[in-house]
């Protein structure tokens, strides 16, 4: 069963744990080290990390790893490997299931704290990330391993015949993101589970919510070097592991231009490995809402206002354009602009705050140059938003866009920001108009369709077959749940291969097939030979 999500209410005990928890992070600075076959590593090279909404206040300083140390932790994942694997799969699966509890117990709070300040997430979207998704994927992963080990084949008389599900040879490498702790955690965890070894790249961003989830699976047993938590920078980690013969994994999420570099990377090296490395990963999305002329209009603004502005649009899941036909658009832009500028913006110890800040600078800047330029563009006009403010902390304000056109820039590219794009149609030209959301993105990710129509919806859902990984109906593009709406797409959002599901968990394995003759022949001819 999911983990139920904890509501924060006022006077509620979680609450008050919350904030005595966000409180101890902003009394110190925590100093992070790589930790390396269970030991701590000290470089004294530091990453510092800092509230995106107080970017002047530090709360960790993180010690990067360079080549030797990567190289150390390649080692030692490698010198863990046979023990590892060799330990039963069930007790292994304890580990995970352990550390689940804990992080529903009494790390709870430790660690949705720690991805608040570290990455300015509301109350609710910490929680449910960095508790109810982390603890959903260590639980769900254990399930679904034991299903997969299940599954054998057919024997025939005097034969016996199994399948063993081995861990893949070598180590796998975790490459993982500033905006999910929980596909921080779940990244290295699952190859993990099923007996591999892993070299685990936290974003720097995300170190402090990372540092916490690795010390949680210490504190549930985690044997040394099982996992190896080396905070670096990705040129580095890259030159260091990729290249490495013993590479047998890439367990990736980030952007499509860092995904595509590992690939040709990869390629070059392909006769250098000792096995031909699995390669998972979930990459971008420009990811769509499309109404046609029955969609509910107030359905339809939580799906664009939810989609598009939770967690400032930094979710590879977000909506970030939206179709609409013009009958719809008339009642739709009033409410949609009134709701959007009723959303506060500010401190996560703000519990009112449902927008905070974008991660860094880097994003802030990034963001306001698709702003700007779209203030430029004659075919774009501005309907709220359109401000920002770095002062404090990295401030987007939500901003909605009306294109004429349904090709420009902000229709096509993903902004990972609270940019929401406009392109309203007419109402007769639906068909035409699903041509254009399934083939002007390079991506395939999520997407959502409003209807009340159950023709329509049977219509919308086989032309856009392919546009999205991860479709809904009459809801938000973003949230998926572990084990109920497993996560993932094609095209240019990365191979698809389910995280939530036993679709990835098998990723991680390599099979073998056992063949036990139990009355073996003795003589080498055939019985048919006996006769001409």
């Amino acid at each position: 069963m999911n983990e139920p999500i904890y509501g924060y209410l006022k006077g509620s005990k979680e609450k008050a744990e919350l904030k005595a928890a966000l409180a101890s992070i902003e009394k110190e600075i925590i100093e992070i080290p790589c930790i390396i076959g269970g030991k701590e590593v000290r470089t004294g090279n530091f990453f510092e990390v800092k509230m995106p909404h107080d970017h002047a206040h530090v709360i960790a300083r993180v010690h990067l790893a360079g080549k030797a140390e990567l190289a150390l932790a390649i080692e030692s994942a490698l010198a863990a490997k046979k023990d590892w694997e060799s330990l039963d799969w069930f007790a292994r699966s304890k580990i995970f299931m352990k550390a689940a509890d804990l992080l529903a117990g009494p790390w709870r709070a430790r660690v949705n704290a720690a991805t608040m300040h570290g990455q300015s997430k509301n109350a609710y979207q910490a929680e449910v990330d960095s508790a109810c998704e982390l603890i959903d994927f260590l639980r769900f992963n254990a399930h679904f391993y034991e299903k997969i080990l299940s599954e054998q084949p057919l024997s025939s008389a005097n034969i016996h015949n199994s399948m063993e599900y081995r861990a893949l040879e070598g180590f796998v490498f975790a490459v993982t993101p500033f905006n999910f702790s929980a596909i921080a955690g779940n990244l290295p965890a699952t190859p993990a589970m099923v007996g591999n070894t892993v070299v685990w790249k936290p974003s720097e961003t995300q170190t402090l919510a990372a540092y916490r989830t690795m010390q949680l699976f210490m504190e549930a047993g985690l044997p040394a070097g099982v996992i190896n938590f080396v905070p670096a920078l990705g040129a580095v980690a890259g030159e260091a592991v990729l290249t490495h013969p013993e590479l047998s994994g890439i367990h990736f999420t980030g952007s499509s231009a860092t995904f595509n570099h590992i690939y040709k990377t990869v390629a070059s090296n392909i006769e250098n490995y000792k096995t031909y490395p699995r390669i998972v990963g979930e990459t971008g999305g420009k990811d769509f809402v499309f109404a046609d002329p029955t969609a509910d209009v107030d359905v339809l603004t939580v799906a664009l206002v939810r989609g598009a502005f939770e967690y400032q649009g930094q979710k590879c899941s977000a909506a970030s354009r939206a179709y609409i036909p013009a009958s719809v658009w008339t009642r739709l832009q009033p409410k949609l602009i009134a709701e959007t500028e009723k959303l506060k913006m500010g401190d996560v110890r703000d519990f009112r705050n449902l927008i905070n800040a974008v991660i860094d600078e880097r994003s802030f800047i990034k963001i306001r140059g698709f702003i700007e330029e779209a203030k430029k563009d004659p075919r774009v006009k501005v309907l709220t938003g359109g401000e920002y403010d770095s002062k404090k902390g990295w401030f987007v304000k939500p901003t909605v866009l009306l294109t004429t056109d349904p090709k420009s820039r902000t229709m096509q590219e993903e902004i990972f920001g609270p940019v929401l794009t406009i392109y309203v149609y007419e109402d007769a030209k639906v068909a035409e108009t699903l041509k254009l959301c399934n083939e002007t993105s390079p991506y395939a990710l999520t997407g959502a369709i409003i209807s009340q129509d159950r023709y329509a919806i049977q219509n919308m859902t086989r032309e856009l077959r392919h546009a999205a990984g991860n479709f809904y109906i009459n809801d938000k593009p973003t949230g998926a749940v572990v084990g109920q709406q497993p996560f993932g797409g094609a095209r240019r959002s990365g191979t698809n291969d389910k995280a939530g599901s036993s679709l990835n968990v098998l990723r991680w394995l390599s099979a073998r097939t056992i063949k036990e003759n139990f009355v073996p022949p003795k003589t080498i001819l055939y019985p048919y030979m006996d006769e001409e």
